[in-house]
């Protein structure tokens, strides 16, 4: 594969050489004469299958926690946060002790793994609020819980250009990977001024159904907003805001 270079970029094929444009640009790859029948039936591409197969599972995967926390995460994700929660999704997968090579699947393997992913790779948490935090899931009482010590927003919040004020936000999903079913949970802060030079204290805790014996995942997150003439406008531009996975609760794991 090669990148087109130059003023005129090209899109289609031209003998055995398709043109194509990407997110990365125009680029160039040569016309493989491999065919989908071939793929699916002849036993030298049985691994092929096998990768194929669990791609998949962990790209559906994917969609469902996407899906979830979409309410979270709108106007906060960059464009390649799909694929890089599938890329995560296929660490899970190959942690699975149960199943056969492509038959793996993500929520028999470690969820855990996915503590830590970034909805946004322009704006991570931890670059947008330097203050350790703790977090609980309590499956019997049915709370989620993101607690942070007092601290000082101007010195421990970085702001982009043009806020005035910021929330805390955390959110636990509950989702049944076997038939899809999923739920949401949220919880947001009072708006906090950026340059607020007194201490302040934070604590989220989001309700759940109590007893469930789902996958459980808590995301904690900050966004930022303008106030101009009494009136709060997000900015919801990616490398603004940030939210991230802080906790998986797997019954088993």
């Amino acid at each position: 594969m090669a990148k087109q270079k130059g003023i005129i970029k090209l899109e289609g094929t031209l003998g055995d050489i398709t043109f194509v444009k990407t997110a990365d640009g125009y680029i160039a790859r040569e016309r493989t004469s491999l065919s989908g029948d071939r793929i699916k039936n002849d036993a030298s591409f049985q691994r092929t299958r096998e990768n194929n197969s669990e791609f998949g599972r962990a790209a559906q995967t994917g969609q469902v926690i996407r899906t979830a926390f979409r309410p979270l995460y709108s106007g906060i994700a960059d464009s390649r946060m799909t694929g890089r929660l599938t890329k995560e999704l296929m660490r899970v997968l190959r942690t699975d002790p149960v199943n056969q090579r492509g038959q793996r699947t993500p929520q028999d393997g470690v969820l855990g793994l996915l503590q830590g992913f970034n909805f946004s790779r322009d704006a991570s948490l931890s670059s947008k609020l330097y203050v350790q935090f703790d977090t609980a899931i309590d499956r019997a009482a049915g709370t989620a819980t993101v607690s942070l010590p007092l601290f000082a927003p101007g010195k421990m919040v970085s702001s982009p250009s043009g806020a005035t004020h910021f929330r805390l936000l955390s959110g636990v999903a509950r989702i049944d990977f076997e038939t899809g079913d999923y739920s949401l949970n949220q919880e947001r802060s009072e708006e906090i001024l950026v340059n607020n030079p007194a201490e302040v204290q934070v604590q989220l805790a989001t309700a759940f159904d109590p007893g469930t014996e789902d996958a459980l995942f808590l995301a904690f997150g900050i966004e930022f907003m303008q106030l101009v003439n009494g009136q709060q406008y997000a900015l919801n531009d990616g490398g603004y805001s940030a939210l991230a996975i802080v906790q998986v609760d797997q019954l088993g794991a």
